[in-house]
């Protein structure tokens, strides 16, 4: 129950390689949150207003399912959750992460890519979706951020 979990969306593999660095410097468990439907490039541009992101901006309602689940969930008390933001929110398959878990008392910290989103919505966003979990901070990580920058940040944390 003592363990560490980074859990990571990553359409592009921008947030991928953040969530590696994370779990290195945490010494975390790495989970990758995969869409039963693959997201595609033409889903992914962000203004087109019939794109699968641009969609899960205007409808927070959206669920996408997940392909895959933490078989072991209650044994991680702290996690790490990535994701691209789109549009100043996270995709909704966070949302769907989420809400498959009980997650209870555990210390949820969000980091988010993007190119010129803020993520300072984040947290209040997905708070809805794990009302009982202990979210803790929120953290914008460029892919080219360095492994020792990681570790300072994730060191600051614990």
């Amino acid at each position: 129950m003592n363990k560490t979990l980074v859990a990571y969306f990553s359409p592009t593999g921008s947030t991928k390689s953040v969530a590696e660095k994370i779990a290195k410097a945490a010494k975390a468990d790495l989970f990758e949150i995969v869409p039963a439907i693959p997201y595609t490039e033409a889903d992914l541009e962000g203004f087109e207003k019939d794109s699968r992101a641009t969609q899960e901006a205007r409808n927070r309602e959206l669920r996408p399912e997940i392909k895959n689940k933490v078989e072991n969930m209650d044994d991680y008390s702290t996690l790490f959750i990535g994701f691209p933001i789109w549009w100043f929110l996270p995709p909704t398959i966070i949302n769907t992460f989420l809400e498959t878990y009980n997650l209870s008392g555990k210390k949820i910290i969000l980091f988010g890519t993007s190119d010129g989103s803020s993520i300072s919505n984040c947290i209040e966003e997905l708070q809805k979706s794990a009302p009982n979990a202990n979210f803790i901070i929120q953290k914008l990580i460029k892919p080219t951020t360095s492994l020792s920058m990681i570790e300072g940040w994730v060191q600051g944390i614990k």
